[in-house]
């Protein structure tokens, strides 16, 4: 069975830091791409960030360009997504999902076959 469990979220002073993880059972993070993605209510889900560790290559969706980095520690099956200069309108639930993922045109496609429960991020201003 499959799980990933997000963990690391809180409550940060806007210009904080937190560090999402992301641990995986069940399944190798180098067979896949690992995205994480946030959801505030009554809003659509927004992909965060996306890794491939097989070519490298990320995604960075444009509002946290700068601030964010991804990575992914492959022996200990863990991803993680740095979150610096934290603004409130990071506010949201974190989610991290493993998959596939495209830019095309600087537009994220993605299909992602296992989800994690997310973790509440709230930065205050």
């Amino acid at each position: 069975e499959v799980q990933l469990q997000a963990s690391g979220g809180g409550l940060v002073q806007a210009g904080g830091s937190l560090r999402l993880s992301c641990a995986a059972s069940g399944i190798n993070f180098d067979s896949y791409s690992i995205g994480w993605f946030r959801q505030v209510p009554g809003k659509e889900r927004e992909g965060v960030s996306m890794f491939n560790s097989r070519d490298g290559s990320t995604y960075f969706t444009d509002s946290v360009k700068g601030r964010f980095t991804i990575s992914s520690d492959n022996v200990k099956n863990t991803a993680y997504l740095q979150m610096n200069v934290l603004k409130p309108e990071d506010t949201a639930v974190y989610y991290c999902a493993v998959g596939n993922f495209a830019v095309v045109s600087g537009v994220l496609y993605y299909d992602m076959y296992h989800w994690g429960k997310g973790t509440q991020v709230t930065v205050s201003s």
